[in-house]
């Protein structure tokens, strides 16, 4: 395993360089990258951190800067370290420019503005906190999606993400023996998603948890045949009600909001 140091600066919070530099570390095998995140770098001091930092572990540098002052500084740094240093949105943001025949007008952290789509996700997110596992029913037709599978089946992470994408989710666990609220069969508005998992792989998910908080592991929530049933069961009641249906046994939860999501642009283009 070949280890090298990743410099990510920012102007703003740092998540769309961090975000860049894993999905293109993903490509490489063998590769160990230790991150240096640098965030909210807006004044000259702060960039003599960060080019001392890149001097004291010299490495890749990504970035996205839109100061004309700082980008010159770390550019003119990084090429007295002999680093190599890449500007991780201007061939995008230049090719826009010339398409749209826009000047582009730079303004650090401008993606997180507080517009109505700021505030919508914020709505979101206190929607998919009140109505985790089941609860606050009252107003469950009110969400834009309901996620239901049995313990352990990523609904609320599901969930969690799909609010960060301004999405109202709530979760619905699913209990062999315990009806399911009334509320559910009533809500006409939200499509109803449901998520199963291979039993074998269940089972790791609730040991890996039992041990987290240090519970006893010979108990029928990791039993082969319990679990087994549990999914089963699960599976009928989805089928009765024609819900679809998402295997999460090999997918993370970024793919798994991501086909929600396309479910949900196409119900609601049906409905439109």
């Amino acid at each position: 395993m070949k280890i090298f140091h990743l410099h990510l600066v920012s102007d703003s919070t740092g998540e769309t360089v961090s975000a860049a530099a894993r999905a293109s570390l993903v490509h490489f095998d063998n590769i160990q990258a230790e991150e240096h995140v640098w965030r909210m770098i807006r004044d000259t001091n702060q960039m003599k951190e960060v080019i001392a930092g890149i001097k004291a572990n010299r490495g890749f540098v990504l970035y996205t800067i839109v100061n004309d002052e700082f980008r010159e500084a770390l550019e003119e740094g990084c090429r007295k370290l002999k680093v190599p240093c890449v500007p991780l949105l201007d061939t995008v943001v230049a090719a826009m420019g010339n398409f749209f025949n826009v000047e582009a007008h730079a303004q650090p952290g401008r993606q997180h503005i507080m517009d109505a789509e700021y505030f919508n996700r914020i709505e979101a997110i206190h929607y998919v906190l009140s109505h985790d596992d089941g609860r606050s029913m009252s107003d469950l037709n009110k969400a834009d999606v309901i996620v239901a599978g049995i313990s352990r089946t990523t609904k609320t992470p599901t969930c969690i993400y799909l609010a960060n994408r301004g999405v109202k989710a709530a979760n619905i666990p699913i209990v062999p023996g315990c009806p399911l609220p009334p509320e559910l069969s009533k809500a006409t508005f939200p499509l109803i998603v449901g998520l199963t998992c291979d039993a074998k792989k269940l089972i790791q998910i609730r040991k890996h948890r039992l041990r987290m908080v240090k519970q006893n592991e010979k108990t029928d929530y990791v039993d082969i045949k319990t679990v087994s049933e549990e999914i089963d069961h699960a599976c009928r009641f989805f089928e009765k009600h024609k819900w679809p249906v998402i295997d999460v046994t090999r997918i993370s939860i970024e793919e798994i909001a991501a086909t929600i999501l396309q479910m949900y642009s196409h119900r609601l283009k049906k409905l439109c």
